[in-house]
């Protein structure tokens, strides 16, 4: 079970880091935190860079943690929250497939790492070489609890988001206002 549990927790802390490296940093032809900021705006997670910047560096503390095997439960709850957050947002209202933009693989990614926190993370992990370990069901619960309640807390917490600015318009030089005063001449 060594190798299992080894490459199930590489496997899923890589891909959590990866999609949080393109939200933060750009990296694997990702948006970077600019780019994903605009993205969670357009979707309406204002703001968008706070947004963005909790949703990567979730991804990527937790995938690192994970991967490594290192505070496991808290990693499994920082992968919950962001996949509960993206469930809730965009996946749930396009039914479960992944085919139709559903919540499917986003489900899938929650039941891996919950039973992570529940397994351990094995004998090859910086928890076990460290002492730091914590399994079970009592552990699983408190990360599945974490990862639900974690971005509701944090919509409590913020402020409240300034409604997006419109933008200026452009000044033509008065040619505006010279229609305007031709058109109701007229």
């Amino acid at each position: 079970m060594k190798l299992g549990l080894t490459a199930l927790r590489a496997t899923v802390g890589a891909v959590f880091f990866a999609h949080g490296a393109q939200k933060l940093f750009g990296w694997f032809g990702g948006p970077g935190l600019d780019g994903a900021a605009k993205g969670f705006d357009a979707l309406g997670l204002r703001p968008g860079r706070r947004n963005a910047l909790i949703a990567g560096a979730s991804e990527v503390g937790g995938g690192t943690l994970l991967a490594t095997g290192f505070l496991t439960p808290l990693a499994a709850a920082a992968m919950i929250g962001v996949q509960n957050e993206a469930i809730r947002t965009v996946h749930w209202e396009k039914g479960f497939f992944v085919t139709e933009g559903g919540y499917e693989f986003n489900l899938t990614l929650i039941a891996a790492v919950l039973a992570l926190a529940e397994t351990g993370p094995g004998q090859w992990s910086l928890d076990r070489a460290l002492g730091t370990e914590r399994s079970g069901s009592l552990w699983a619960l408190a990360a599945l609890g974490a990862g639900l309640a974690g971005p509701r807390l944090l919509e409590r917490l913020a402020p409240p988001a300034a409604p997006a600015a419109a933008p200026a318009p452009e000044h033509d030089g008065g040619k505006q206002e010279v229609r305007e005063a031709v058109g109701s001449a007229r």
